[in-house]
């Protein structure tokens, strides 16, 4: 990784885009946003230049990693990045960040971020640099799963950012038309401006076309990687297949932010039928999510909502069927031949599929 003590004016043409995200690489343990972000600078890199401010440490550690030098920027991959310590997360020292760093855009991906969002927003009011576009894409905040987590703590945040006008001539990148109308719903006349731009995937060529076997010859390997949170629905899904007669085991693949709702999880895990066996086997790196994808059989993930799902583009490129709730951009999936995707609102549904797979 090479280092570079204050980040110099670069004298290309290439458009220059400062980038604010919670989490990075070498972090995973967030998910999708790292996944998005880092997608789009693999992707668009060479024609655009971009800065990305970040915090030290991988989501839920107390310890920075490892090995990234810290408070300076760094070249990784197609991109600068700072990896601010918590000492450099002020809205001082953001403001001192935006207004040394060249930029055309202040790119924000979150709405409801404390440190990567609104303080970015109150820097760059006090910066004094000139006020460039903000673009602001809230990856999922606004979908209706989401925002009923904790909506007691997110409606009046809501209304007081909008009542300070903080948003006031903000561009909004929606990630479907979905997405978009989540947007409208939420912020009303305050989203004036939003633009539909998809989520940029890694390319399928990058990543190997694994083929699935039927008839089972043995349990059926049902695999959940997310999260395990409300949003992702992990009890959903075990209470699913508390209600299977068929031969199952699923395995459960991520980091655990929450341990009250882990514990609910657990006690359903613990009640399960002979015929379900449950694994929990922590979180993996995005360079093993292929591999651990290919050994099973089909992918269970009936989330709140989604504004892409990272995760179910990888499982399809893995060969797997996915089973999934109807809240995210994958839709008619069974009329394709690749999975279903079925309401919440019929555990009995989402039963009655995996009994059909393996029957």
């Amino acid at each position: 990784m090479m280092t570079e003590g204050k980040l110099k004016h670069d004298s290309t043409l290439r458009p220059r885009v400062l980038t604010f995200v919670h989490y990075y690489l070498p972090g995973y343990k967030a998910g999708g946003p790292i996944r998005t972000v880092s997608n789009m600078v693999e992707r668009l890199g060479d024609a655009v230049d971009f800065r990305i401010v970040t915090t030290d440490r991988d989501s839920f550690e107390v310890a920075p990693y490892p090995d990234v030098d810290i408070d300076v920027w760094s070249t990784v991959g197609k991109a600068k990045v700072f990896y601010a310590s918590p000492g450099k997360r002020s809205i001082r020292s953001f403001a001192r960040l935006i207004r040394e760093t060249p930029h055309d855009v202040l790119y924000l991906n979150s709405f409801f971020s404390g440190v990567s969002t609104l303080r970015p927003l109150v820097a760059r009011c006090l910066s004094g640099s000139p006020k460039h576009p903000v673009v602001i894409a809230p990856r999922g905040e606004f979908s209706s799963g989401a925002f009923a987590l904790k909506s007691w703590k997110k409606r009046p945040y809501v209304v007081l950012t909008r009542a300070l006008g903080l948003y006031r001539d903000v561009t909004w990148q929606a990630s479907s038309e979905h997405e978009a109308n989540d947007i409208r719903r939420v912020l009303g006349r305050t989203a004036q401006e939003i633009v539909v731009a998809p989520n940029l995937a890694q390319p399928l060529e990058a990543q190997e076309s694994v083929q699935f076997e039927t008839p089972y010859r043995g349990p059926l390997r049902i695999v959940f990687l997310s999260r395990i949170s409300p949003m992702k629905n992990l009890d959903f899904a075990l209470n699913v297949l508390s209600l299977v007669t068929v031969p199952v085991e699923m395995s459960i693949y991520g980091a655990i932010p929450d341990d009250g709702y882990w514990s609910r999880c657990r006690k359903i895990i613990e009640s399960m039928e002979p015929n379900v066996t449950v694994r929990y086997k922590g979180s993996i790196s995005h360079e093993q999510v292929l591999q651990v994808l290919s050994e099973h059989d089909l992918f269970l993930l009936p989330t709140r909502g989604e504004n892409y799902g990272h995760a179910i583009h990888e499982a399809l490129a893995a060969g797997l069927p996915v089973l999934i709730s109807d809240q995210t951009p994958w839709k008619g999936l069974e009329a394709l031949g690749v999975g279903w995707d079925l309401s919440l609102e019929s555990p009995d549904a989402f039963a009655a599929v995996i009994e059909g797979v393996v029957l």
